[in-house]
């Protein structure tokens, strides 16, 4: 037994001290960062893999406003991929494989594709794959016939253009023949791809949006350790997922390490993200075994109790100094998982070494995240909790078609609990917040980019007299 000799400081803990700054406006400030060794970030905001958290949704607004999420493990392997598919198909200049159905579908099995996988149109082919009509939502207004064959309601006028046409084309073309989709067909008819309007106006309404080399929305997904997750790696891979999170609580083990070997061997060219972890050595065995990231927290969540429940942690601030010292010299990044409360916390995990920082409970309690909106008292509420949490274990198994017996309920040692978050409307509004704290932050220091802000900053530690300053005080708050 030993007892390290150094206090270990959290968010709370510390300040960082105001240097002299010749920033003329925060917002010019660059928050450009990195997610792995290859993925590259406009804002270092990542979305929980939380099952509260992250699902195609989220993940469709946190790329779109520069930074990233992560679609958790808590679903079936093929609902993983549907989810991923759904960000994938969210946004691209070309959609290089639109869903088509034939001439012998109906109605009603339109109406179940569009539900399921949210497109705004199909193609409709013959029996040779050749192009012979499209169906818009708008031609599904008010068909009660399901039976009905889609030959009755498709257009079978339908404007294309040839593969390879560049974006300045495809606007032109849309704007003459004043239509919102122009498929791609080759020469002898068959498709090569779909081109709309709704996508191409994204392009310039999101320009900070994180996308890859094909134009689409970028998306990580989470996998579990057990030897059945390498089937939904390959599913997530197959499906778009830009990067893998090897996703359990104790990263810094034989599971988590011989998993990220698995991938590494099997999906050489992934990136990889491991944890979680808390302590240098465990971020250099992570390293050695082939990740593009670690993810940094054991226990600082707002609903994790692994520190109450099992003895163990560090507190987040000392965490994420140590884990970056170790990961630097490898060239890789370190993403801060827990404890950020408010915005001033995301300038002081990053200028303590993160390059970006993975957010739980703040966008828990957003209109993106899963789950419906409760009322509480007068007050507007989302649920959250844990993945380690009782609730979460059993609707886990229930998912995978095991009924966990009242002894095994009992038995679980939970270390996470189910909460109430306040209700935050747009995910969009608290991302603005946040990065808006950090760019304050930036200017106070001095720092034109994140890389400088790590390299300018000063800590002062604070008394708990000192954190009661930090805040509204001596005063009633209204609102």
């Amino acid at each position: 037994m030993k007892i390290l000799p150094d206090v270990a400081l959290t968010y709370d803990d510390v300040l960082l001290v105001p240097q002299y700054s010749n920033v003329d406006s925060r917002r010019i400030l660059s928050t450009k960062t990195r997610l792995t060794k290859k993925i590259e970030l406009q804002i270092p905001i990542v979305s929980a893999n939380m099952d509260v958290v992250t699902e195609s949704e989220m993940a469709i607004t946190m790329a779109r406003e520069g930074g990233i999420g992560m679609i958790h493990r808590f679903m079936t392997i093929a609902e993983q991929a549907r989810q991923i598919a759904r960000v994938k198909k969210a946004e691209s200049f070309v959609v290089d494989n639109p869903i088509t159905m034939t001439e012998s579908h109906t109605v009603g099995d339109v109406k179940r594709v569009v539900e399921e996988t949210g497109t705004g149109g199909i193609l409709i082919v013959d029996k040779n794959q050749r192009l012979i009509g499209i169906i818009s939502t708008r031609d599904l207004l008010f068909e009660d016939n399901e039976s009905k064959p889609v030959t009755e309601i498709m257009t079978r006028e339908v404007h294309t253009a040839a593969p390879g046409t560049t974006l300045k084309e495809a606007e032109r073309l849309l704007h003459e023949y004043r239509v919102e989709k122009l498929p791609l067909v080759n020469k002898d008819g068959k498709i090569a791809g779909l081109v709309t309007l709704k996508d191409i106006m994204k392009i310039t309404q999101f320009p900070k949006a994180t996308k890859d080399s094909k134009g689409r929305l970028a998306v990580g997904a989470a996998v579990g350790v057990r030897d059945k997750e390498m089937r939904r790696v390959e599913s997530a891979l197959h499906a778009g997922a830009d990067c893998i999170v090897v996703d359990i609580a104790h990263g810094d083990s034989h599971l988590e390490i011989e998993m990220i070997r698995n991938i590494r061997k099997y999906f050489p060219e992934t990136q990889i993200i491991g944890g979680n972890v808390a302590t240098a050595d465990g971020t250099k065995r992570l390293i050695d075994a082939g990740v593009d990231a670690v993810k940094v927290g054991v226990g600082p969540g707002s609903i994790c109790i692994t520190r109450q429940v099992a003895g163990h942690g560090v507190p987040q601030l000392t965490a994420i100094i140590e884990c970056a010292e170790a990961a630097r010299p490898a060239g890789v990044p370190v993403i801060a998982d827990g404890g950020i409360r408010h915005p001033g916390d995301v300038a002081k995990a990053l200028a303590a070494g993160a390059q970006t920082v993975m957010i739980g409970s703040l966008l828990a309690g957003t209109d993106e995240s899963p789950g419906m909106i409760m009322t509480r008292r007068g007050h507007k509420y989302k649920a959250s909790r844990g993945m380690a949490s009782l609730e979460a274990n059993i609707e886990r198994n229930k998912r995978e078609g095991n009924d966990l017996t009242q002894e095994e309920i009992e038995d679980y040692v939970a270390e996470g609990v189910e909460a109430a978050v306040p209700y935050r409307g747009k995910a969009r509004e608290v991302l603005t917040q946040l990065v808006g704290g950090l760019q304050s932050g930036m200017s106070y220091s001095g720092a034109h980019s994140i890389e400088e802000l790590q390299q300018k900053a000063i800590f002062v530690r604070m008394t708990g007299a000192g954190l009661k300053e930090s805040g509204p005080h001596d005063v009633e708050v209204l609102g």
